[in-house]
């Protein structure tokens, strides 16, 4: 009996590793900033970069693009819908400009030059409806993201050119509504407009995809929820995602691995999960061993080894800032700061070890208001500063936890802080709005497709152990 319980649970797991590499799942990333007839965005392409960077990693085919002319968009559409046709997931996520016009949803191309509702519908724009049936209809889930919602760049040029009838042109995107096995997601509620976030960096909206939907063992609508909680507190507010949903069942973009395989439940899209790696121990030296590498190969391969591991943010911050460098303003404010400072990482030990009192905290608070990091000086580190902390380490390349180190203390305390005045934004209604620095996570990095060698490998393991046991249960 034992060795038909043995022999079940590896038939199981050779079944498993078939089922993962059949499973098919095909991104469309566009980001869209570089305009020719209205102002530009400088982050969609940043945002489509970490995004495509991010779905690599559990196992998508990405197509690809950045500042795409309406012929460009209209190649990678027709791409991804061959590609997506009869997937188990496909997934459409847009940064840039979006504009709804008579409750339809339009995405710009670079190129795009509309004077009046006939430009958008004689195809001067993409129908977001009529694309997503016709790319994703017959894929099994369809996830939908469009960080798309803000300001109609065209508005003023349709109305005045629409006087012979009314018109309706919305600041944001329209209500959209999702057909079966299908989440749209949207960066604000209809209507309303979003925030892109510092420029360089990634949107908040961008920013918290990539830090909940690929979690490992977190189903996407409960991602979604983390998103909305984490874009609302990151803007004091401000924005709120909005989305809809009808997915009936459970969808994992990464599943934890289970060792109950036998008798675990199949999600609705079919997703098992992935080959598990070596010990924490092994990685953590992994890691060391290349943490303060210029070689992009050398990162890549600890991604490729670690594709979910616990120093996946700071490899893309890494990768991110060797690929670009630093920008002029970091380069001056990093100007004499210790190497270190851009490596050694940051925890609570390190920040204890600095042994900061209260008064200490409380300047410390009052430096990061006046570099334009607003937070409470209360003197304590709530998560509220810890976020706040986050974001300038970010925008100083230096890693991103939230803590402090000495290296770090005394990076902050070498910055000139500017005289205690009002930090408030006052461009709250303004489109696009400049938001604080990401956490590391968010940094675009190359994250080249690679097959998965362990699966085969794990199969023929598998059925060689399988073989090797039924042919000794037949000998006896």
């Amino acid at each position: 009996m034992r060795y038909l319980t043995l022999l079940a649970s590896l038939m199981c797991m050779a079944l498993s590793i078939s089922a993962a590499k059949a499973d098919r799942r095909v991104a469309f990333v566009v980001g869209n900033g570089s305009y020719k007839n209205v102002a530009q965005l400088p982050n969609p392409p940043i945002d489509a970069k970490a995004m495509a960077a991010t779905l690599r990693n559990v196992g998508f085919e990405v197509i690809e693009g950045s500042n795409l002319s309406r012929d460009q968009m209209t190649e990678k559409l027709l791409d991804f819908g061959r590609k997506a046709q009869g997937s188990d997931i496909a997934l459409f996520y847009y940064a840039g400009h979006g504009i709804a016009v008579s409750g339809t949803n339009y995405l710009l191309p670079v190129d795009a030059d509309i004077k009046s509702e006939m430009d958008v519908k004689l195809g001067a724009a993409i129908n977001i409806d009529l694309t997503l049936e016709q790319t994703m209809g017959d894929a099994k889930v369809k996830l939908v993201f469009l960080d798309a919602c803000r300001d109609n760049p065209f508005a003023a040029k349709i109305k005045s050119n629409s006087a012979t009838r009314s018109v309706n042109v919305q600041s944001g995107l329209a209500e959209m509504k999702s057909g079966e096995g299908t989440l749209i997601a949207f960066a604000t509620g209809p209507g309303q407009t979003a925030l892109d976030g510092q420029e360089g960096n990634n949107s908040p909206f961008t920013r918290a995809l990539i830090d909940n939907i690929t979690k490992p063992g977190v189903e996407i609508q409960q991602a979604m929820t983390s998103v909305r909680a984490q874009v609302n507190e990151e803007t004091r507010k401000g924005q709120l995602p909005w989305g809809h949903t009808n997915l009936t069942g459970s969808v994992y973009l990464n599943q934890a691995p289970t060792t109950q395989v036998a008798n675990a439940a199949p999600t609705a899209s079919g997703i098992v999960p992935p080959a598990t790696g070596s010990s924490d121990g092994v990685e953590l030296e992994y890691w060391r061993s290349v943490k303060e590498s210029n070689k992009p190969e050398e990162l890549n391969a600890y991604l490729s080894a670690y594709p979910n591991g616990q120093f996946k943010a700071l490899a893309l911050a890494r990768l991110a800032a060797i690929k670009s460098g630093p920008s002029t303003a970091t380069r001056t404010l990093n100007a004499g700061v210790d190497p270190a400072t851009f490596t050694d990482e940051a925890t609570q030990l390190t920040e204890d070890q600095i042994g900061l009192d209260k008064t200490q905290r409380r300047d410390v608070q009052r430096r990061l208001t006046g570099l334009g990091f607003d937070t409470k000086q209360t003197g304590v580190f709530s998560e509220e500063t810890r976020v706040v902390i986050k974001r300038w380490q970010a925008a100083r390349g230096y890693p991103s936890s939230g803590y402090l180190n000495k290296h770090q203390h005394k990076a902050l305390l070498s910055e000139v802080v500017a005289a205690p005045a009002t930090a408030s934004d006052g461009s709250q209604k303004a489109p696009r709005r400049a938001a604080s620095a990401p956490a590391p996570s968010s940094a675009p990095a190359p994250a080249p497709q690679r097959s998965n060698p362990g699966d085969a490998a794990g199969a023929a393991f598998v059925g060689g152990v399988v073989g090797g046991m039924m042919g000794g249960m037949f000998r006896r």
